[in-house]
């Protein structure tokens, strides 16, 4: 636990949230700043600052939380989609560094757009990036 973290307060009951779920490895609360009705922060309970930081299996206790949130979103209300995002970073967006996924329930004409402004790669980018990042 970092004691200066309010994710890490939250997870310990030191400090107010709107808990919407838990197991023994993650919470989920209500964000008190929602792009939507219903959105949610899936947290695990140990502290982790973001993706890079985060143990696979933590990680894959998140997924497996955030997609019974998602779950519980369309059966409550009524939902069709959902977008499930994670900021690792500041330069990503990352404001509280905890690791958390966002789950945030969609509709038609809610208005939100997270769509990203991309345009086609060509062929010879396409093989620079490629040779660049195989592993």
């Amino acid at each position: 636990m970092d004691t200066d973290c309010i994710f890490c307060k939250i997870v310990a009951g030191k400090m107010p949230s709107s808990k919407i779920y838990e197991d023994s490895h993650t919470i989920a609360v209500l964000d008190i700043f929602p792009a939507c009705p219903g959105h949610t922060l899936v947290i695990p309970r140990d502290h982790h600052a973001d993706l890079f930081d985060t143990p696979a299996a933590t990680l894959a206790h998140v997924a497996r939380a955030s997609k019974k949130v998602a779950h519980r979103l369309q059966e409550a209300l009524g939902i069709d989609s959902v977008n499930i995002i994670n900021n690792s970073g500041a330069n990503a967006g990352q404001v509280v560094f905890h690791l958390h996924f966002h789950v945030v329930p969609r509709s038609g004409g809610d208005g939100l757009d997270f769509k990203l402004n991309r345009v086609k790669a060509d062929a010879k980018y396409l093989e620079e990036m490629s040779s660049r990042l195989k592993f």
